[in-house]
This record gives C-alpha cells, structure tokens and sequence, in this order.
C-alpha cells in the first residue's frame, strides 16, 4: 500500500461537471493533475511555518500571507515570500490554510469588510483548491465546502496528526477528504508535508470528524497517564519505571510513549497550548450531543483543562493535565511542579 492509498472503502462522491465558461489556468487545473506554480498559505504558527518551510524546501514558491509587518522578517526564508496583502494569494491554484479555529478560518474565505479583507472565496480563480489543514468543527467544514463551490473552486480538509517537531521532520499523518480530483491534485503537496495520507472520502466534513475524535483519544490517555502517575508518586516511588513497563507491554502507542515520559518528567513545556485543546474537546463534545452519543470522559477532559487555564496554565502544552492531576491529587501546587 503507498502511503496516500485510501484508507477506508467509503465510496468518493462524483465531481459536478465544470461550469461551461473558461476557467484561467483551465489546462493546469484539469482534474488529476498535479498542482504547479506559486502555493499560497495562512496560518504560520509554529505548525505553519514549519510546513511552509518544506514545501519550499522542495522547491515550490510559497507565499505566506501574514497580518502584521513585523512578521515578514521571520519568515525570509530561500522559497517563502511573505506578504501583508491577502490579494497576493489569489492567483495560486492552491492555498493551504492552518488556523486555530472556526472563525479564523471564516474570516478568511468569507472576508471582512470593516478591515478590507478580501476572502479566499470571492477572489480565488475558478478551479483553484482551498486545502485546509486547520482543526475545524464538521460544521464549518461543510459550509466552505458549499461556498468554494458555489464560486467554482474546490476545497479538501486535511487536518493533520503530530506536533510542530514531526511538522518540522515531514512526520505528519494527514487525513483527507474532498472531491477525488481535488484531492489528488494535492497529493504532491501533502507528499511534502507528512508520512503518510489517509484519504477516507469524498466529504471533507468527515475528515474534520476523524481529527477530532483521534484528539479526544489521545486527551483522554493524558488525562489519564496524569491520574495514575499522581497515585505512584503519592505511594513514593519514581513513576518512569512504571511508564516504561507500560509504553514496553500494554500501553505501547505514541501518545503514551511520548507524552507518558513527559508526565513523567514534569515536563509541560508550551505545544499543544490547553485553550487549544479545550477549544477542540467542545467541538468533540458538541458532535456527540448532535448524535446522541455521550462522551463522559471527553468531559472530564473538559473540566480538567477549565481548572488548568483558570490556574493560569494557558500557555502549557496539553502535558499540564499531569500537573492538574498532580494538584489534585495533593502533591504539589501552583508552579513548583518544573513547567518547563
């Protein structure tokens, strides 16, 4: 199997026909081709830059539209040129966005006229593909789904599994979905970006769902790595040998091999940032009430992240529910636990 092969048997949804009148680039943007020329991209976090530095690293032009002047300086890099002008972007066949969350990523397709901001959707060429890599809501999914095709462009969610580290290594598992020419048309670039795509439909929408549920699963391992490692620590004894019995036998996954040495550790050094998480644990919890399907230990997750950011751990990666779970437990307080 290659590493883009489809990964469920979900059948992909038929592509509606082109619309009649000429499209620029027509001969480029022919379903199944390959995506030349410049990539746009918005969203360069610590994620995002990563990202943008291999795709340019391969050798394709990227440019990166950022809010703020101050911001062009760090990204000068061989292949990125930054830009303070969103309208930059608009001649790319693909761009590619990474942001935090439902409305940042509204606000770039729908545009806001208070700031003169012009969306992705009213100025992208028809044709062109919006790939989004954000976490996002199923919902919000859905509706730039709808728009991009209302102006005769395509959109593919491909959210990704892996912190900026696997960013940075070309490490990310990438799950995509989108109309199957659409999708394949950006495999070389997701090829750039990950180890391995998952292509699991036609729905972009399900995609989104797959990544949200796989992060309240690795949440929940957190929450619970934490929980057990707070009962050793209380009985007095080091919780890395008991971690290393666990991630060698039962527990042998990269959520608990990683994360499990860290809670180990006490190290809770700034990543997956706990708003961030708590931000996609309400979008988890929100699918299931839709659904009728009850995640009680999501909202214990919940509960646990409100108590760490009102503690003033904001800025901790999602490693800190050991810590909250180490408080909780007695064993220490405030910021004598080495958030490092």
């Amino acid at each position: 199997m290659s590493k883009h092969e489809p990964y469920s048997p979900l059948a992909f949804g038929s592509t509606s026909e082109k619309p009649a009148h000429q499209r620029r680039g027509d001969a480029e943007l022919a379903g199944g081709q390959p995506v030349l020329g410049e990539v746009g991209f918005v969203g360069l976090g610590h994620m995002g830059t990563a990202m943008a530095a291999n795709l340019a690293a391969t050798g394709r032009r990227v440019i990166a539209y950022v809010r703020r002047p101050d911001q062009v300086g760090r990204l000068e890099a061989p292949g990125i040129r930054p830009t303070t002008d969103i309208g930059d972007l608009l001649d790319c066949k693909v761009v590619i966005t990474m942001l935090p969350d439902d409305d940042a990523v509204r606000e770039i397709v729908f545009g806001r006229k208070d700031i003169g901001l012009d969306g992705l959707a009213a100025g992208l060429m028809p044709g062109a593909i919006h790939l989004s890599m954000s976490t996002i809501s199923t919902a919000a999914a859905s509706l730039l789904t709808s728009e991009h095709a209302r102006n005769g462009q395509g959109y593919v969610a491909a959210p990704v599994f892996g912190n900026p580290d696997a960013a940075k290594a070309r490490q990310l598992f990438i799950v995509a979905a989108g109309a199957p020419a659409d999708v394949e048309r950006c495999q070389p670039i997701l090829d750039s970006l990950g180890q391995r795509t998952f292509v699991i439909g036609a729905d972009a929408a399900d995609a989104n769902l797959i990544k949200l549920l796989g992060n309240m699963m690795s949440a929940t391992a957190l929450e619970m790595l934490g929980e057990v490692v707070a009962v050793v620590r209380k009985r007095g004894l080091d919780p890395q040998p008991f971690i290393d019995i666990m991630t060698s036998t039962m527990f042998g996954g990269r959520a608990h091999k990683i994360y499990g040495d860290k809670i180990a550790r006490q190290t809770y050094a700034s990543g997956f940032v706990l708003p961030l998480v708590l931000k996609d644990v309400r979008l988890a919890l929100a699918e299931a009430e839709k659904v009728g399907a009850p995640m009680p230990s999501v909202g214990v997750v919940r509960d646990r992240l409100i108590t760490g950011i009102a503690r003033g751990y904001g800025e901790l990666d999602w490693t800190a529910l050991g810590l909250i779970a180490a408080e909780e437990a007695g064993l220490y307080t405030g910021r004598s636990a080495n958030a490092k």
